[in-house]
């Protein structure tokens, strides 16, 4: 049987710094991918046949988004998702997957659920009154971890996360989603330039304090080199004010749409990652723009924090430093701006582990598969 549905369950449709899960679900064959969720928020643009939302607006919009979280009712979905017949129910983030639990339980199909960073690092004492969808997740957690068929993550490190927690072993399985190596690809006409490159939201997890200040140290060697900043957060100010104190080369540019993104990484010579864990325990996953750069043939500094090691090798496709460590980060730095050679195998490396472990083209036909394991029975 060919060309199934899959309800691809996620509260919010769908946050522009979430393209990897429209990415993944238009990358289906086997299945066609149907967007489910509590409501739309500006961002991302989704197909409307293919879309479907309990909160319309209103008061009553947000009366019935309330009774489906808190009771898993919403007569109006329920006859929407039954019209599609899925055959099961693939849920991002595990808030989104005890949301969608009495969903799965009312159609009797299977639910995998995808953790993808936060949702499996922060510490329960900080997340279980977070928001109202946290407090739902902590209550249905354990009938979760019964319940849904498979719990998929973004790394190896995730994983170790659910483990620690309690879920199940057999149940939980390490995915890479991988990057499109077609639309990542470089632009060889294009000259590099003395730029470093930071794309993500400006938060604690993210790092960006250290490296500001191993910019500086890179600035006191070689001015001419620019620190490029794309992302917004709540502390853009406060890295703003840094940055003026400390650095002579720099600009902030906010949010961008991945065309830009894309032509920022065709230029630049080193793309920076500092991210760490934050003080309440939130990590990454594994950050998809690691995986985009060098896709584009930009050799990656990091911190070896999270999922991150995974997919940048220490000396052969970037470089990784302990976290917090922005001394040694700018010395990375600074070996891939003046050695030429030690750049274009970094460059060339990356590209190709991009290739050959990490084309999302290969790994969603691996998703799908798991599907159909699903469905057999089997997983």
């Amino acid at each position: 049987m060919s060309n199934r549905n899959v309800a691809i369950f996620s509260s919010l449709l769908l946050p522009s710094s979430q393209t990897f899960i429209r990415a993944q679900g238009e990358e289906l064959r086997r299945f066609t991918p149907y967007y489910v969720g509590s409501r739309r928020v500006e961002g991302l643009s989704l197909p409307g046949d293919r879309t479907f939302v309990i909160n319309q607006g209103g008061w009553l919009g947000f009366a019935e988004e309330g009774a489906f979280k808190l009771f898993g009712i919403s007569p109006k979905l329920h006859r929407q998702i039954r019209q599609i017949k899925p055959a099961l129910i693939h849920a991002q983030f595990g808030l989104s997957g005890a949301l969608a639990l009495p969903l799965a339980r009312s159609l009797n199909i299977p639910m995998l659920v995808h953790f993808r960073g936060a949702d499996a690092t922060v510490k329960d004492q900080y997340a279980q009154h977070a928001s109202l969808n946290h407090w739902i997740y902590f209550r249905r957690r354990e009938a979760l971890k019964r319940e849904a068929r498979l719990f998929l993550t973004v790394s190896k490190f995730i994983r170790e996360k659910l483990l620690e927690q309690g879920f199940p072993s057999q149940k939980v399985i390490a995915h890479y989603h991988g990057v499109d190596v077609d639309t990542f690809r470089p632009d060889l006409l294009v000259e590099r330039q003395p730029i470093v490159l930071f794309v993500g939201r400006l938060t604690e997890k993210k790092g960006c304090q250290y490296l500001i200040q191993a910019m500086a140290q890179v600035q006191t060697k070689m001015p001419e080199v620019k620190l490029v900043i794309i992302g917004d957060g709540l502390l853009r100010t406060q890295l703003e004010e840094l940055a003026a104190q400390q650095l002579q080369n720099y600009q902030f540019l906010g949010l961008q749409p991945p065309e830009q993104v894309r032509s920022w990484m065709n230029c630049a010579r080193v793309l920076a990652t500092p991210s760490i864990t934050a003080a309440q325990g939130d990590s990454e996953g594994l950050p998809n723009v690691v995986l985009e750069a060098q896709a584009m043939g930009l050799p990656v500094v990091a911190f070896s924090h999270a999922g991150i090691p995974e997919a940048v090798v220490h000396g052969e496709t970037g470089f990784l430093y302990p976290e917090k460590d922005w001394h040694s980060f700018a010395q990375g730095i600074l070996q891939l701006l003046q050695n030429s050679t030690l750049w274009q195998h970094f460059s060339r490396k990356g590209r190709e582990r991009m290739e050959t472990s990490f084309n999302r083209r290969k790994q969603t036909e691996v998703l799908e598969e798991m599907y159909e394991a699903v469905l057999r029975g089997e997983l």
